[in-house]
């Protein structure tokens, strides 16, 4: 299953969602203000995918100012609270997926000790949450290897990783195709979209300078697996669909 990222207007992911037969991943209940009127936003957003015309849906997580690891227990607390609120949120809106940040930020938080404490925000939220598959997402992240161990101390059928290959591709010292090949046989999601090595593009596939095809090549024939194309354009959507699909 494809999903488009809900970056564009609503108009645009219509025509998309009629075009390339895709789902959404919807960005609206990342937004500390929507999940502060969260019922209201719930039933606003269900009148906004009536639409578009989608029943496939995944959510993106809330992560700005948040932080599973957290020391300061108001700051987990709250990361905690709006976590569940997303879930709550897609709950209702029936998503089969949501897409949480790790939320590591390199210079500031060190990985000694992350994984554990990693471990025990997840397995407390994960607790009584099993009918919607949680997906942990690289961003700022440099290595892999913190990523992957996380995983493998959570042995939850509905938590994996989302490899969003942009991100690895631009902030990790570490090829995308490292990333792809160490951590395949625990992604079950992935972000696509291109970019140059220096920064966070979101140009479509092809654009920048990602080998799509030796990081992809990780994944075909992986029934288990969906993608999310992050792209800011219609035309980028429609290109990045078309070599996925080909890949594929």
């Amino acid at each position: 299953m494809i999903y488009v990222s809900h970056l564009l207007r609503d108009e645009e992911m219509k025509e998309l969602v009629e075009e390339l037969e895709v789902g959404v991943e919807s960005i609206e209940f990342s937004i500390s203000e929507n999940l502060d009127h969260l019922s209201e936003h719930i039933k606003t957003y269900r009148k906004r995918l009536q639409f578009i015309g989608t029943r496939e849906l995944t959510l993106h997580g809330p992560f700005l100012d948040l932080n599973p690891v957290a020391y300061d227990s108001r700051v987990r607390r709250v990361t905690m609270e709006r976590f569940i609120q997303c879930y709550e949120a897609a709950q209702e809106l029936g998503a089969k997926k949501i897409v949480y940040h790790t939320c590591y930020h390199p210079g500031i938080y060190f990985l000694i000790g992350w994984a554990e404490r990693m471990e025990e925000f997840f397995h407390e939220f994960l607790a009584d949450r099993k009918d919607i598959s949680i997906v942990l997402e690289n961003v700022f992240d440099r290595e892999w290897e913190p990523i992957l161990e996380v995983k493998q101390r959570l042995p939850e059928p509905n938590f994996s990783l989302c490899l969003d290959i942009g991100h690895a591709h631009c902030m990790s010292p570490h090829p995308v195709e490292e990333w792809a090949q160490k951590l395949a046989g625990e992604i079950t999601h992935l972000h696509i979209h291109d970019n140059h090595g220096e920064r966070d593009e979101h140009l479509g596939l092809g654009k920048g300078t990602i080998p799509v095809r030796e990081v992809l090549k990780n994944f075909q024939g992986r029934e288990d697996c969906t993608y999310t194309i992050e792209c800011n354009t219609k035309e980028d959507v429609r290109m990045s669909c078309r070599m996925l699909r080909e890949i594929l």
